[in-house]
């Protein structure tokens, strides 16, 4: 299930839809052309009294209005109806994180407040290019691409924090041994004598990673499809309504043959980062064929631990680092009134 802030900025834009004058006559009028049950109308109602997520009802509210209202989305026209994904995800292999569905056929995404657009496994990313099924390799990527530096480092950790019982080989440790480390290695800095071994860690899963990702999107075509899934450029045309830290995101996002007929790929560069982790730097270039200009949009990969160190095996977070709204093939929503300012 979803958090209570993702709960109210995807049904509070979908309430936004609906033409009423405010939230609490929308809660109040619970339309049932907003498929959700009856437990779920209830928590949200509860959500909107407790004011603890005021200006994300208002925000998301006034998305859903804009919608609502733009020529190239509702048009004014009321939706029958809408239908919530709940944070589940369909079944197929789909790049466009939907949340909304309105009449069957608008395909809406809410977004706010994140440059981070997937969490896969580092073999889906990298081995798999981002592909929701497949036969890849379910190793832990640390061991997979560095194991000598990965055991070097948990030595050095074992040492530092004094769990001289735990096994000697970091395959060995149980959900028990994995939360004990972690919880004896507060903060962000490793201990003295484990930060060297972390640093070969981290050049040695950002080279092999990078190296590994480059050499599965050789062809100019395979680049393409790789740099479509990252700026999460769907088979069909999507919405996404959100904010980000300083405006709204009002966009429709084109498809891969809406996006041809805008601009013309030019290359995937793929190439080891330098950060305080393991990280993998990407940058799209393409050209906007209306005005011939070459443009870049950067991104980055972090493969880190989730949910602390040693604790489960690492995940490949997925970042954009240009804006949202300059992506290629994310176009403007014409019409709608003022977002609310909610952020400073």
């Amino acid at each position: 299930m979803p958090d209570d802030r993702t709960t109210v900025t995807e049904l509070a834009t979908a309430l936004g839809m609906f033409s009423y004058p405010d939230v609490r006559t929308a809660l109040a009028a619970r339309p049932s052309a907003l498929s959700i049950s009856d437990a779920t109308w209830s928590r949200l109602s509860e959500l909107h009294g407790s004011g603890s997520f005021g200006a994300e009802f208002a925000g998301a509210f006034a998305n859903g209005r804009a919608f609502l209202e733009a020529p190239d989305a509702l048009d004014g026209r009321r939706p029958r109806l809408i239908e919530w994904t709940g944070g589940r995800r369909p079944p197929g292999d789909e790049v466009a994180p939907v949340d909304l569905r309105i009449d069957h056929v608008y395909l809406v995404s809410c977004k706010y407040l994140s440059r981070n657009i997937a969490n896969p496994s580092p073999a889906r990313l990298f081995d798999g290019l981002l592909l929701i099924a497949g036969d890849w390799d379910q190793t832990d990527w640390y061991l997979r691409t560095a194991a000598d530096e990965y055991r070097a480092l948990y030595r050095a950790c074992r040492t530092a924090t004094g769990l001289d019982d735990l096994p000697d080989d970091p395959e060995a440790l149980t959900a028990v041994d994995r939360r004990r480390l972690r919880l004896a290695l507060p903060g962000r800095s490793y201990p003295a004598g484990a930060q060297e071994p972390y640093r070969a860690l981290c050049r040695r899963v950002s080279t092999d990673s990078a190296e590994r990702w480059a050499a599965n999107v050789v062809r100019q075509r395979a680049q393409e499809r790789q740099a479509w899934r990252l700026l999460r450029i769907g088979n069909a045309s999507y919405f996404l309504l959100g904010a980000d830290a300083k405006r709204p995101l009002r966009l429709r996002v084109a498809s891969p043959w809406d996006w041809r007929q805008a601009f013309e790929f030019q290359g995937l560069d793929i190439r080891a980062g330098e950060a305080g982790q393991p990280q993998v730097d990407w940058t799209v270039g393409y050209r906007e064929r209306a005005t011939k200009r070459d443009r870049v949009v950067e991104g980055h990969v972090e493969v880190r631990w989730s949910h602390g160190r040693f604790a489960q095996p690492p995940e490949a977070k997925i970042y954009l680092d240009t804006a949202t709204d300059e992506i290629p093939g994310y176009f403007a929503l014409d019409a709608g009134p003022d977002q609310p300012q909610l952020f400073s």
